[in-house]
């Protein structure tokens, strides 16, 4: 997982459970989230990429997630995954720890998931992110799915189009919660240096104040809360019709003053007073 210099231990802590209920099937407990340093002092330095215990829910059980992000297939990935356990296990030796490698990567996935020897079988979990349906994060239309939604096949989508409809949503769905959205945001850009997508989420940022996203093919998408918000507002366009029709029809009485013809129709005295104008 690509890294970044300031990443809140609550924001990487989210972002953990969210894997861990979206894509893993887990059912954990978001405030159980507990990160677990793993650097380890080899010749060489390695770090895995998301090491945290939580508790599941619907298993009554505390345990520790590994997840590693990859972005290309690597022959000797099992090995690295041994390691990564081998040193998890020696510093949290009474725990059960759950490993789960997530490919990204463009090319069809070959890595092998087990390592064979003659005295043991190792063996890990791997999703492969080409087998998850992008449209099934995105029409759940929550800031958590849309943030993980970064890391999907985009079925050849223009990759700016889906990362300005991330961002964008992103920003609807929090609305005034500035900080709310902004831990959102950098979970996003955390996501997004494993596909090289730094410089849409930059893009997108820049269009957030700029750009209404009602113009985005993306939005058509069928995206389920878009869609219910274009039923609302041809139901209110509708109603606004209605509402003017009856206007003009009590200006032609001409008995009414503004105020009545308003309250009578629905309608704001700046309305009838524009219709009025045009009677």
């Amino acid at each position: 997982m690509g890294t970044k210099d300031v990443i809140s231990k609550s924001v990487l802590g989210h972002l953990a459970a969210d894997i861990a209920n979206l894509l893993l099937g887990f059912q954990v407990d978001s405030q159980s989230v507990e990160l677990l340093e793993t650097e380890q002092q080899r010749v060489e330095q390695r770090r895995a990429d998301l090491v945290a215990r939580m508790y599941d829910t619907q298993r009554a059980e505390s345990f520790i997630l590994h997840i590693e992000i990859q972005n290309q297939n690597e022959t000797l990935m099992p090995l690295r995954m041994l390691r990564y356990f081998s040193d998890i296990q020696l510093a949290h030796p009474q725990e059960q720890i759950h490993q789960h490698l997530i490919y990204i990567g463009k090319a069809p996935l070959t890595m092998p998931a087990t390592w064979e020897a003659p005295a043991f079988s190792y063996r890990y979990s791997v999703l492969d992110m080409h087998t998850v349906d992008c449209s099934v994060l995105l029409t759940q239309d929550t800031p958590d799915a849309l943030v993980l939604a970064i890391l999907c096949d985009f079925k050849g989508r223009p990759e700016q189009e889906m990362v300005n409809y991330i961002v964008l949503r992103l920003r609807e769905l929090m609305g005034e919660d500035e900080s709310g959205f902004r831990n959102y945001f950098e979970m996003l850009e955390t996501l997004a240096q494993n596909r090289d997508l730094q410089p849409n989420i930059e893009e997108a940022e820049k269009m957030l104040t700029e750009v209404d996203m009602t113009k985005f093919a993306s939005y058509q998408w069928g995206m389920r809360a878009g869609i219910e918000r274009g039923i609302e507002r041809g139901i209110e366009q509708g109603e606004r019709k209605k509402a003017l029709d009856v206007a003009r029809n009590l200006l032609q009485l001409d008995t009414l003053s503004d105020e009545d013809i308003a309250s009578a129709a629905g309608l704001s005295i700046e309305d009838i007073q524009q219709l009025r104008q045009k009677h």
